[in-house]
């Protein structure tokens, strides 16, 4: 967890009446203050809701087929090199 004394971001939050009295009441039993209640809880469901964005698990099988993709040569794909090798509108500017 970060000092106070390094923060220096902010984020605004809309909440209704109901939830700001139960995130006071749960800030005030864990004994932290609002912010550092909010805080923490958002930072642990980030933590969770990412892993799976950034690592994946795979089986004997899997896995080959992942290194078998991986290390095969890439397929021809026409239309993107013809699209490289056009001059963009940028590049073709008529001289005067």
């Amino acid at each position: 967890m970060t000092s106070p004394a390094s923060r220096t971001e902010k984020l605004d939050l809309r909440l209704t009446a109901a939830a700001k009295r139960v995130l006071q009441t749960a800030a005030s039993a864990s004994s932290r203050s609002v912010s550092e209640f909010v805080l923490e809880s958002a930072l642990a469901r980030a933590a969770e809701t990412l892993p799976d964005r950034q690592h994946f698990g795979l089986d004997a099988e899997q896995w080959a087929a992942f290194q078998a993709a991986l290390d095969a040569p890439a397929r021809p794909l026409p239309r993107l090199i013809e699209l490289l090798e056009t001059p963009s509108v940028f590049e073709t500017s008529e001289k005067g």
